[in-house]
């Protein structure tokens, strides 16, 4: 009995493990896929995902997760970025050559991590937005 319960929870960690490299593999081999920290201004803590571009929108799924829901939908024609800075001993989490963007969005304010060659994409991106009428 207790070598049977072993053998079922091996076989699901090894199923769990399969599922979140499989979901990972997924979400990074799509077009327009890059990976990004989030955080919500008052917040120490980076959240790593991928992001991917998707029309007007901006998906954002958690890394550490199985979901295959995205976490945060942000509307391009929302966003603003307020700055861009370097990281800071602040920023442990984060690679030495990211950079950092504070951006205003319809949810609120954010800051946005990116690798510094994935930010000059990322802003044609939102400067390609259709005009918004007000």
């Amino acid at each position: 009995m207790t070598t049977a319960v072993l053998v079922l929870v091996g076989l699901l960690l090894v199923a769990l493990v399969a599922a979140f490299l499989l979901r990972r593999r997924f979400l990074l081999s799509g077009l327009g896929a890059v990976t990004m920290w989030l955080r919500a201004p008052g917040t120490s803590r980076w959240a790593v995902g991928v992001a991917w571009y998707s029309g007007d929108m901006l998906l954002w799924y958690r890394a550490l997760s199985l979901s295959v829901r995205p976490n945060r939908r942000l509307c391009r024609a929302q966003f603003q970025v307020d700055a861009r800075r370097r990281p800071t001993a602040a920023d442990l989490s984060l690679p030495d050559e990211s950079v950092i963007l504070t951006v205003r969005t319809g949810s609120g304010p954010q800051e946005l991590a990116m690798d510094s060659s994935t930010v000059t994409g990322f802003l044609s991106w939102i400067e390609s937005a259709p005009p918004v009428d007000r």
